[in-house]
């Protein structure tokens, strides 16, 4: 069973992996700005896995000037862009759930993209997937809460949306020659490049590493420094999930892996609701209820690009 559906597994621990990680980051940008935070993360990742493919395998790694374009782009749209957008859309004060619920559009983007420009087939349970799992996220969120409308955040996450689609459309064609571990530092690789210009590291606040940090809500009071939260945003909140992420998507294609994404926000819930106290009520399970028979027939639809 597991054989068969390790695609699946891969995705779903992955969406686990990000999700705790959202404990550890929301508590970390109390003292980092967020786009910093997503520079170190992308740095961070670039150098633990580089210099581990340098010692052992480097030769996964090569590349030819004509696909340096092609990476570029995937790293800087694909990582750097979507941190982007759904950081502005946060910052800009639109609430945390409607910018999950623009950013997973980019399922219905990618169903799209496949059939009206790949002109490939994309079967009517698919669709129904892409729909009930969306209206599940609609119902999780709440979107109708606290609702706030600024133009330059929705802007922001849409952008992010966009970009999002993009990253599983370009992972699912880079994947099929590459490594996932090549494939992920090349996408960060870039992003650093992206991020280390935006944002000069000489500009960078290094006493946030010696600052000591409150986990806050059922561990409130327990300190911790900067430096070790910072480093387990960066291993656990980036390497592992994007590792296992684009190793699913290996298997899988990238409409199917879109969808299972959405599972994310469904259990970075879960862990407020134990972490932070924030129950949930009856709309929300029906939400997440609806969200995993979404993914379920996302599984079992067929979609192939030509």
């Amino acid at each position: 069973m597991l054989t068969k559906h390790r695609g699946e597994f891969l995705l779903v621990l992955g969406a686990f992996f990000f999700s705790f990680s959202g404990i550890i980051v929301t508590v970390v940008m109390k003292h980092l700005p967020a786009l910093r935070l997503a520079e170190v993360r992308s740095v961070s990742a670039v150098v633990i896995l580089g210099t581990y493919v340098l010692l052992t395998r480097p030769e996964i790694i090569k590349v030819k000037k004509a696909e340096i374009p092609r990476l570029a782009l995937y790293g800087v749209v694909g990582f750097a862009f979507v941190n982007f957008g759904y950081l502005l859309g946060i910052q800009r004060g639109v609430p945390l759930g409607l910018v999950l619920i623009i950013e997973f559009t980019a399922s219905i983007w990618i169903a799209l993209w496949i059939k009206l420009v790949r002109k490939g087939f994309v079967s009517n349970q698919m669709w129904l997937a892409v729909a009930l799992s969306f209206t599940g996220l609609v119902l999780v969120a709440k979107v109708w809460e606290g609702f706030k409308f600024d133009l330059i955040g929705i802007t922001a996450a849409t952008l992010c949306a966009f970009c999002l689609a993009a990253y599983f459309l370009m992972s699912e064609r880079i994947g099929k020659s590459r490594e996932p571990i090549a494939t992920l530092i090349f996408g960060m690789g870039f992003a650093s490049a992206f991020w280390l210009i935006v944002l000069p590291p000489w500009t960078f606040p290094f006493e946030v590493f010696t600052v000591q940090m409150d986990l806050g809500g059922i561990a409130k009071g327990t300190m911790l420094p900067g430096w070790l939260l910072i480093g387990a945003a960066a291993i656990f909140g980036t390497v592992v999930p994007y590792m296992l992420v684009l190793s699913g998507m290996k298997l899988l294609t990238a409409s199917t892996s879109s969808v299972i994404g959405m599972l994310e926000p469904v259990i970075a819930g879960a862990f407020a609701w134990i972490w932070f106290a924030q129950s949930w009520d009856g709309i929300q399970l029906m939400g997440a209820a609806t969200v995993l028979v979404g993914i379920y027939l996302a599984d079992r639809a067929k979609t192939v690009a030509s």
